[in-house]
């Protein structure tokens, strides 16, 4: 029997795609540096703790600029900025691989949040307008794979080059493909539709915000902290975790972290599936406790090839809840999406920010196995918590004719 066509309805826009392939570049970045944490420790003759702040300063960057650059985008034009960060991310990376002190380097990943900032708020903000709310999860999940696919390579590869080329060799390789990326997203989003959209007005603007902050599940917000904290801020300390256990090689950590990866991408491949059998909240409720499964796991200091399987299943069931707050954020306002979702960001690599400090200040003083079990605990209490107070609600705008920037 032949196979059925798709009907159109049932297609994506191909602009996801796209948007996919920007996901993709600024994803290489993030969490790059990770790897190879403990070299630039040695060269730099600083502590891990004070070398994780790394991480926590391109967290809070990209944190505090998503206020500024959401509101930029519903003003001034989506794709615009998602190209334009693209680029200065690109740059940041070729100027940190030239640094010679650890304030500079420091400096640079600023610069390296600032770009990353404006890229994938901006695309969930852009998945959203295009595809309705019966569809969004899935179309999100597509977006997600690109940016996955991006923490996949971004970690494993870092891991490689670190080997052989060391940390700076990383950071030019990545710099230079992230700015080629811009390029063909550039050339991608040329011509269509999309780009040439109205744009937002400020007053619009700032019913929009009204509008996001009085809907009860802008709750969601403070969801994506905890998951950030909890989550996120265990990655700088995995490599170090590792050399504990006699694991120095580098290629190994970033295989480790990039489970992690492997296992967002497992999501995006299976969310058509689950999310009719379990529902938004069994969604929220079993991916939360997977996250808490394994971090306990992890607490008892197994070997890579099993911590490689728990970061694995811990990708899973993170994206399992994320993706069902990233769907609660997206419908907080219509005419001001991309504000919403940076806002989404703002909390959620604010999360990322103190989780690194959160799990040092732990592990120095309560230890390693205690840390990680409270963290546990915590993320899985937040699963039943968001199943229990998030609902679906329209936002109170969307009624009106949506205006927000493309």
């Amino acid at each position: 029997m032949p196979e059925i066509p798709p009907r159109p309805h049932d297609r994506m826009p191909p602009a996801i795609n796209i948007i996919a392939i920007a996901t993709f570049a600024a994803s290489l970045s993030a969490r790059a540096l990770d790897p190879v944490l403990p070299h630039i420790a040695g060269e730099f003759q600083i502590s891990i703790a004070t070398a994780a702040s790394f991480a926590a300063v391109f967290a809070f960057t990209f944190a505090v600029v998503q206020p500024v650059l959401g509101a930029a985008a519903d003003l001034f034009g989506k794709v615009r900025l998602m190209i334009a960060c693209l680029v200065i991310l690109g740059l940041a990376n070729v100027l940190g691989s030239l640094t010679t002190s650890f304030p500079l380097l420091f400096a640079t990943r600023i610069l390296a949040g600032v770009g990353s900032g404006g890229v994938f708020p901006v695309a969930l903000s852009l998945t959203s307008d295009l595809v309705g709310p019966e569809k969004r999860q899935v179309a999100i999940g597509r977006t997600l794979a690109g940016s996955m696919t991006g923490n996949l390579l971004g970690a494993s590869f870092s891991g490689v080059i670190g080997d052989f080329l060391g940390w700076r060799g990383v950071l030019a390789i990545l710099g230079c493909l992230v700015v080629a990326a811009s390029v063909a997203v550039a050339a991608g989003f040329r011509g269509a539709a999309i780009t040439h959209s109205p744009k937002t007005s400020l007053r619009a603007l700032r019913h929009g915000y009204r509008t996001i902050f009085s809907n009860p599940n802008a709750l969601c917000y403070a969801a994506v902290f905890i998951e950030g904290c909890c989550v996120l801020g265990l990655f700088p300390y995995i490599a170090s975790f590792l050399f504990d256990l006699g694991e120095t090689s580098l290629s190994i950590a970033g295989i480790v972290i990039a489970g992690f990866a492997v296992g967002g991408l497992f999501y995006t491949m299976t969310v058509s599936r689950f999310l009719p059998r379990l529902g938004v909240n069994g969604m929220m409720i079993s991916g939360a406790a997977l996250v808490g499964l394994q971090l306990a796991a992890i607490a008892f200091g197994p070997g890579w090839k099993i911590q490689i399987a728990c970061l694995l299943f811990m990708g899973w069931g993170f994206y399992m809840i994320h993706g069902c707050l990233q769907v609660f954020a997206s419908e907080l306002s219509v005419e001001a999406r991309a504000t919403a979702l940076a806002l989404h960001s703002f909390f959620f690599f604010m999360g990322q920010t103190v989780g690194p400090i959160a799990y040092g200040f732990g592990i120095q003083t309560a230890g390693k196995m205690a840390t990680l079990l409270t963290s546990a605990a915590i993320i899985t209490a937040l699963g039943f918590a968001c199943a229990r107070l998030l609902r679906p609600r329209p936002p109170a705008d969307a009624g009106k004719t949506a205006s927000g920037a493309i």
